[in-house]
């Protein structure tokens, strides 16, 4: 692996024009490709095997043409205090208003609310359903300038009118304050960690283009694999915190080899064959983390873990050939300003000094102007209190990963959105005229196929369910052309997201056998709030089939790269307590509300049914990131003859500085999401936010280096049988400690300095 990425490193640098026409040419075709590909087809979220998305489907079948992917807005009218709305000139405002809706561009119709009986109990407050033949993202500009400029309308006759539904949706991700936020940060702490304005602009240039290119790509396919802008959003989270991360690492061991004396060639090869090795394993750990998503079964989550592995592969790759090219075109720029003056491997040596030698030990090759940095001495304080700072660690972590015991799953909805939105209003007005449970009703899909008397038979499973406790109305059935099916809704006590409404739902279906007893029908319970339910309940079940996969495949992949037994199981255990912690945090804000109000969210409910998945694929994938970059650099030094202390204390040395700024940048990049609007994309930058924070400077700079303190040979033992077994990937550049000056390949019979040390 690292004679190989030597060589590309070479390739890259030798024949930069040409490596950089290709990736211009990439991201042309890719921005050529997004800009005259067809619009993404507008399907819904589906999940395969619930009850409630099966009784979707029966809907589809039994009722043709109805279940439309138009896009729909509920308008809800309030009249002032001790007034009601339909006396007088309130019932006048109202009838202009729906009448102007219904009027408007690409409508289907606008109900009344005082023909549908849409009337609160008081009078004060109705509302009128808007249907569009168009989906959210078709809908023109006129259509809702029609539906603001009609509820303008009618807040000037004096009543208090809000709006909810798709169709105010005007599609689309961020806005780009999160991108902005982030790239700002990074370059920030790019500055203070090289010290000079071109190795902080090469990692965000480089990764800027990388996130183009698969930004572009996925657009381009959007259509033909029908992706969701959500897909996007992931892949643009993870494309500009991996792709500025990868980048760093491998001009942070280029400027190490210049300050060795290694000609810039040389130094960009060798910095290819050595960090690009990590990068390349790192880069695996998490498209097997993403790619693992497909495992839960749910298909928007399968795209957008592909799409973001997409995002992720691009990022290495650009690590690997772009980064050394653009390196030669500026091979002293990115050293810093000291080493730029003294000449610090300006000329170096010659290919001759392309290879560190054979018999040169990792002392030999210390940076000429290294000075101990707070890396090493925070090693040396975690080595001389290995057990006080493990345990003080995982305490820590355990503490706050207590909340999670509280964990509930749902798909928070118009409440979880800021007062100043009208759908927020619009949902608090109909829960406080119609009750709670107003807002999410249950629906309920009748199959009556084969039995005589349809109608008779909906009618007593109609009552019977609306006999059930937690039920407060049941709508009319509405039948289809055949007769044999029947659709009818049911209104819950309580609010979607109450945990009493979920026991209800459960409570139905689990007494379906009595509540159809004798009638011959069948039914089911679908619906937004059910589907909701039922997401919830298939996450949990495949969180820990997921979590195996991806945990056993990541396991062997480290196996492969450290050559050892304990630290792979370390680190997915270390990684296990990040995870939990972060999943605690965010029950701690988002669910129980502690600090949600700084955050900008200003209703807890439970937390997105996702979100565990999310934090267990792509944290686990970035955790690894950090794994592999500072332990290799612990191995380098093991294998080439430092005790386990000081193989500790030099790994540190080398990566602390480096893994810091990474984490750094990647929190900035996470967090910078938190600004957003839409409540998931704020819960999930805030989780990846701390589970980075806490995985990096409490996992992975203190749990790991106390671990290996108290492990010590015992940390990188492989049993004989298996070390015969494993193939040899050699991410750490032994073998580029043994070739023979200025060649590509190592000798034959060269023993490997690891072999030497210990004989």
């Amino acid at each position: 692996m690292a004679i190989f990425l030597h060589r590309v490193g070479r390739i890259a640098f030798r024949h930069r024009w040409y490596v950089v026409l290709v990736w211009a040419a990439v991201l042309a075709l890719a921005g050529f490709g997004a800009l005259s590909a067809p619009k993404a087809s507008d399907e819904g979220f589906s999940m395969p095997g619930i009850e409630s998305q099966k009784a979707f489907d029966l809907m589809e079948q039994r009722f043709p043409g109805t279940a439309a992917d138009g896009a729909s807005a509920r308008v809800v009218f309030v009249a002032p205090d001790g007034e009601r709305i339909d006396a007088g000139g309130n019932r006048r405002a109202v009838e202009a208003a729906v009448a102007s809706l219904a009027e408007g561009p690409r409508a289907v119709s606008a109900s009344d609310p005082f023909r549908a009986k849409a009337l609160s109990e008081d009078g004060r407050t109705a509302y009128a359903t808007v249907t569009y033949e168009a989906g959210p993202k078709d809908l023109t500009a006129a259509a809702r300038d029609r539906l603001k400029g009609a509820v303008e309308d009618a807040r000037g006759a004096g009543l208090t009118v809000e709006v909810s539904g798709k169709a105010l949706d005007e599609g689309g991700g961020p806005g780009g304050t999160a991108e902005a936020t982030g790239v700002a940060v990074a370059a920030l702490v790019l500055l203070v960690t090289f010290g000079s304005l071109a190795a902080a602009g090469l990692p965000l240039l480089t990764a800027l283009i990388g996130v183009g290119v698969s930004l572009a790509s996925i657009l381009t396919l959007a259509h033909a694999l029908h992706l969701s802008a959500t897909t996007s959003i992931l892949a643009m989270m993870l494309g500009l915190a991996v792709g500025i991360d990868y980048a760093l690492f491998v001009v942070s061991r280029y400027r190490e080899e210049r300050s060795r004396g290694h000609e810039p060639r040389e130094a960009a090869a060798v910095a290819a064959g050595t960090a690009g090795s990590a990068v390349v394993f790192a880069g695996l750990t998490v498209v097997i983390a993403l790619a693992g998503l497909s495992v839960v079964g749910i298909p928007m989550l399968t795209k957008m873990g592909l799409a973001a592995s997409g995002a992720v592969t691009v990022a290495v790759l650009i690590a690997l050939t772009l980064v050394p090219a653009l390196l030669g075109f500026w091979p002293n720029a990115v050293l810093t300003r000291r080493a730029r003056a003294g000449g610090a491997g300006g000329t170096g040596g010659t290919g001759g000094t392309g290879g560190t030698g054979g018999g040169r030990s990792a002392r030999d090759d210390a940076p000429k102007d290294a000075t101990e940095g707070w890396g090493t001495r925070w090693a040396r304080f975690v080595l001389r209190r290995p057990l006080p700072v493990l345990l003080l660690g995982v305490v820590g972590l355990g503490a706050l990963a207590l909340p999670m015991t509280d964990l509930r799953l749902g798909n928070p909805g118009d409440e979880a959105k800021p007062v100043s939105t009208t759908e927020r209003r619009a949902y608090d007005a109909l829960a406080e005229a119609f009750g709670p449970g107003f807002n999410g009703p249950l629906t309920i899909v009748v199959d009556a196929r084969g039995t005589k008397d349809a109608r008779d038979a909906v009618r007593t499973v109609a009552r019977r369910i609306g006999d059930t406790g937690g039920i407060v109305s049941v709508s009319p059935a509405r039948f289809n052309e055949a007769g044999d099916t029947a659709v009818f809704q049911a209104v819950p006590s309580t609010a979607p997201t109450d945990e009493r409404t979920k026991d209800l739902v459960t409570s139905i279906r689990e007494e379906r056998p009595e509540i159809v007893s004798g009638t011959g029908v069948t039914f089911a319970v679908t619906g937004t709030t059910a589907l909701d339910i039922d997401i919830a309940g298939k996450v949990q079940s495949a969180l820990v089939p997921y979590l195996t996969v991806v945990v056993g495949l990541a396991v062997v992949l480290l196996l492969l790269v450290f050559r050892s037994l304990l630290v792979p199981l370390k680190a997915a255990a270390g990684y296990l307590l990040s995870v939990l912690a972060s999943l605690g945090l965010v029950v701690l804000v988002f669910q129980q509300g502690h600090g949600a109000g700084l955050l900008g969210a200003e209703h807890t409910g439970p937390i997105m049914s996702l979100m565990p998945i999310f934090l267990v694929g792509i944290v686990f994938g970035l955790a690894m990131d950090y794994e592999v970059f500072l332990v290799s650099r612990m191995r380098e030094a093991y294998v080439h003859g430092r005790t386990p202390g000081e193989s500790v204390t030099e790994g540190f040395r080398h990566s602390a500085r480096v893994v810091a700024a990474a984490a750094l940048i990647m929190v900035a990049v996470f967090a910078g999401f938190v600004s957003e609007d839409d409540s998931m994309i704020k819960m999930i930058g805030f989780g990846l936010a701390s589970a980075v924070l806490l995985d990096a400077f409490v996992v992975r700079m203190a749990l790991v280096p106390a671990v290996l303190a108290l492990l010590g040979h015992r940390a990188w033992w492989l049993p004989a049988r298996l070390d015969r077994l494993l193939p040899r990937v050699d991410v750490e550049g032994e073998a580029l400690h043994r070739r023979p000056a200025g060649t590509d390949t190592p000798p034959s019979g060269t023993v490997a300095p690891r072999e030497v040390s210990r004989t």
